[in-house]
């Protein structure tokens, strides 16, 4: 039998299973800047104080929104509205009809592999306790994330 992210639509899925699909790259909980004149987003590799930089994760994932009211809660309602998710997440790719990477850990098995493959936010972000002007942090790794050749393949 497939697995249950090739047999369910994102909206059919359990909470289980929606948790289950996010890769864990962190890159949901980086500071973004729109331009007010343009609507232009412009991405920094500033976290959340939330986000463990080396995990990739929440330290306060069940609290999120009541310690960080601006925190964008992810489902299939918006996916397709947050046009500012990268080409890589997990979401957006299944919400468009397309495969889970290779070093998505449901594929590969373990959840160092998006670390490993250069995906996730690790050694790429700074807290936002740590930064003073989110304009000096802004990144374009983020904006044309692309997934690395498959393992396979190199």
């Amino acid at each position: 039998m497939a697995p249950f992210w090739k047999r369910k639509k994102l909206s059919d899925m359990s909470v289980a299973e929606w948790e289950a699909i996010c890769d864990g790259c962190g890159s949901c909980c980086l500071h973004k800047i729109q331009d007010v004149d343009t609507g232009d987003i412009a991405f920094t590799n500033v976290s959340c104080h939330q986000l463990d930089l080396e995990t990739c994760k929440c330290s306060d994932y069940g609290r999120r929104q009541q310690s960080v009211p601006d925190c964008i809660n992810l489902n299939h309602h918006n996916i397709q509205k947050l046009e500012w998710l990268p080409n890589t997440c997990a979401y957006r790719l299944l919400d468009e009809g397309k495969e889970l990477s290779w070093w998505h850990p449901l594929v590969s098995g373990d959840p160092e592999t998006v670390h490993t493959a250069g995906i996730s936010v690790r050694g790429k972000g700074i807290c936002e306790d740590d930064v003073e002007d989110m304009k000096d942090h802004i990144e374009k790794w983020l904006v044309k994330a692309e997934d690395p050749i498959n393992q396979d393949d190199r």
